[in-house]
């Protein structure tokens, strides 16, 4: 099969975790002793986010004058290659030393007119108290936005269009290579009026990218590893059911939260209604399992009433 993972930002960096690269690297491990085993048996391609990445190097970037520090698009090229890097040592530690690897740095086309621009959702950086947050939003300009119980910087998360690289992916694939890209969403990039391409402060979701990703490559199955082991309704609440698989259409009648399940729901549903194939939410430690639909959420249109774990 052809399958691709979307590595959520545990993946990489757990949260309240020390932004450093001996606990990226450690996760990173992790993440690669979970995917080692499909990369044995399929093609496999990789994504991941980059938010707590980003919104490091943009804190050190705020330590130079205003005129010198690099804009998001930059930056999300630069967290591409760090993270890209890693999960290939990582990763060809765990496999024969013939198979090939790629990271391609992916540029993603949005919509300099997309309603995201208005509205900052994304989460990027560290967490802080609220008083840290505020005091930093009036001096950096930033937006913010409680994240649980801490807060954090939001920016726009415009819709992706079209992966620029979309071929070059498709021939490393085909050629037996284990590929990482779009990272974080893809570098976010627009046409400006003279037909010119350039980038734009933003950071595009990772989910709706890698849904993007998925089915332009034929992908059989398009796997959300996250934090939690499922989809749940109601989640944190005492009566919360865990939901084992449904359709598009009975998933879409209940709500998840816009700034976390919300997005890996919506790209699900998305998956499995254009392209008639299977879309699974859950653990990264669940992977194997999600192959095989006895772990985490998956979405299908196959599916008729809604099953409960």
């Amino acid at each position: 099969m052809r399958i691709v993972v979307a590595l959520g930002g545990n993946a990489l960096l757990r949260r309240g975790e020390a932004l450093t690269e001996e606990n990226q690297r450690e996760n990173v491990r992790i993440a690669s002793e979970a995917l080692a085993p499909i990369a044995e048996e399929h093609q496999l391609v990789i994504s991941h986010g980059n938010g707590p990445q980003v919104g490091l190097l943009s804190l050190q970037g705020a330590a130079y004058k205003p005129d010198e520090a690099y804009p998001l698009d930059v930056l999300g090229a630069q967290t591409e290659g760090m993270i890209g890097y890693m999960i290939e040592q990582e990763l060809g530690n765990l496999l024969p030393q013939d198979v090939p690897f790629a990271t391609l740095l992916t540029m993603v086309e949005v919509d300099a007119a997309d309603p995201a621009f208005q509205n900052p959702t994304k989460f990027i950086g560290p967490v802080y108290e609220e008083a840290e947050a505020r005091r930093l939003a009036g001096e950096k300009d930033w937006s913010i936005k409680a994240d649980g119980d801490k807060w954090r910087r939001v920016v726009a998360s415009p819709l992706p269009k079209r992966i620029f690289e979309i071929r070059p992916i498709k021939w490393l694939v085909e050629h037996g290579t284990i590929v990482i890209c779009a990272g974080g969403g893809g570098i976010p990039t627009v046409y400006d009026e003279n037909d010119k391409l350039h980038g734009i402060e933003a950071v595009i979701d990772k989910d709706f990218a890698s849904e993007l990703l998925a089915r332009e490559l034929a992908a059989d199955l398009f796997i959300m590893a996250t934090d939690v082991d499922a989809v749940y309704v109601d989640w944190g609440k005492p009566d919360a059911k865990r939901i084992k698989r449904a359709s598009p259409d009975v998933i879409a009648e209940y709500e998840f939260p816009a700034g976390s399940m919300g997005p890996k729901v919506d790209a699900a549903c998305q998956f499995a209604r254009r392209t008639g194939k299977t879309a699974a939410i859950g653990a990264l430690a669940d992977l194997s399992g999600m192959l095989t639909g006895d772990a985490g959420t998956t979405i299908s249109g196959d599916a008729i009433a809604i099953e409960w774990h």
